[in-house]
């Protein structure tokens, strides 16, 4: 039984009307560590800690947009240890004034932190995971900016989050302490496998989990998966487990990846992409290839992932659900894999839906520059917004990816970057391109 712990938690005095007054410093185009600046950079938290959000599918920014969430580490350059703990906490960009902390998580990773996200559908209610114990939990809080109304108490439901329906209403969970053993970096250290001894289990993967009241059961195993075909003759004998979860915009299906090792678990992965019913029923290969990598949603039939489709070469595809039609995006704009979305479609925007789709490079040339940068789908053309020196320390499971996020009007772009002396965060104004 998992009872809300007393502590509540505000922020009283910063204003949520909007990002029309920005208080905090600019960096000028061509700046030391940001090359080709094509728009406004501007730094948004500072050392000595450093900071950073993770992973580029998650509500980063408030529903207004003035909130932008973050962690918080006072180390670097190693693995984390059960002994190890983050802050959570978030940037008010119209006011400045730095970081501002919300809790810790004693659940994280340097490519997806805690999963810290703004819960959708509820306001400033943010969620993340953390340690309780013997098990992972999910922490529920709320930001408030009411002087006299401190915000909802926060609340310990008994299961982690990796994903978050568009109406608030459940997650999803994949078995972090699985991930930890088969690819660190990616789940979380402090537990064990329980069926680590298992090269298929039945009673691990997929959980739907009830954000209100913490209920959850298991609805896609990775024993199901590993049956389904078409099978790939590496499967035998591999090690089979779970990741990358993320519901369709409707809320109606979802992605996982189905990964296994060969050789009992000591060989490199290899990924077939399932689209699922949200219940769980009615798996579907989409990419059987072994190649999956970054995917998105475009839309509730379409998804654009990196990957090496039977008889294609590497690149960006738009897979259409439930079926085999397959199509090349961007295959000269965009060579190299990345961390795609798409801009939203908010009212007023000035594109349609799917029109651009905002990705990054990992390090590149003797300089290891990670480019940011924009898709126009129509037009086939890209544009560079900046580029941010990777210094050579941040490399394998602790090295920073930008994994850009966009805000909710579509209009501004937060990256994590190293390259000033420690990983922090930085905005990209778009609306110059984007309108």
């Amino acid at each position: 039984m998992f009872a809300p712990p007393l502590s509540r938690r505000s922020f009283v005095g910063g204003s949520l009307a909007g990002a029309a007054s920005l208080a905090l410093p600019r960096i000028g185009r061509g700046e030391t560590g940001v090359k080709n600046a094509a728009v406004p950079v501007r730094k948004l938290t500072d050392g000595p800690k450093q900071h950073w959000f993770g992973y580029y599918d998650k509500l980063q920014f408030s529903p207004d947009d003035a909130l932008v969430l973050s962690n918080e580490i006072d180390f670097e350059g190693r693995s984390p240890t059960a002994e190890d703990s983050i802050g959570v906490g978030f940037v008010d960009r119209t006011t400045g004034g730095g970081y501002r902390p919300l809790g810790r998580s004693a659940a994280f990773g340097w490519q997806q932190g805690c999963m810290l996200q703004f819960r959708p559908g509820h306001g400033t209610e943010v969620l993340w995971n953390d340690r309780d114990g013997d098990r992972f939990v999910c922490r529920l809080d709320g930001i408030s900016t009411d002087p006299v109304e401190t915000g909802p108490r926060m609340r310990t439901i008994p299961e982690p989050i990796y994903t978050v329906a568009p109406d608030g209403k459940t997650g999803l969970n994949a078995d972090f302490r699985r991930i930890n053993d088969l690819r660190p970096g990616y789940g979380y250290a402090g537990l064990p496998d329980p069926h680590a001894d298992e090269l298929v289990p039945e009673e691990s993967g997929v959980r739907s989990v009830n954000l209100d009241t913490g209920e959850s059961e298991l609805i896609f195993s990775i024993a199901q998966a590993a049956a389904i075909e078409p099978r790939q003759a590496s499967m035998d004998g591999a090690k089979h487990y779970f990741n990358h979860l993320l519901y369709s915009p409707n809320g109606e299906r979802f992605i996982v990846l189905h990964r296994w090792r060969p050789d009992g678990g000591k060989g490199g992965f290899q990924t077939r992409m399932f689209t699922v019913n949200a219940d769980g029923s009615e798996p579907y290969v989409l990419d059987p290839s072994g190649h999956t990598s970054h995917f998105i949603w475009r839309d509730p039939d379409h998804i654009c992932a990196w990957s090496k489709p039977a008889g294609k070469p590497w690149g960006f595809y738009l897979f259409k659900d439930r079926t085999d039609e397959v199509t090349a995006v961007g295959a000269e704009a965009m060579p190299a894999n990345g961390h795609n979305t798409y801009l939203p479609d908010p009212p007023n925007a000035n594109w349609a839906p799917g029109e651009w789709i905002l990705n990054d490079t990992y390090p590149q040339g003797s300089d290891r520059l990670q480019t940011v940068y924009l898709y126009h789908v129509p037009t086939d053309k890209r544009v560079n917004l900046a580029s941010f020196h990777s210094p050579p320390a941040y490399k394998g499971e602790w090295r920073c990816d930008t994994h850009p996020r966009v805000s909710r009007d579509g209009r501004t772009v937060c990256v994590d970057s190293p390259h000033d002396g420690g990983r922090q965060l930085y905005e990209l104004d778009i609306s110059g391109i984007v309108g």
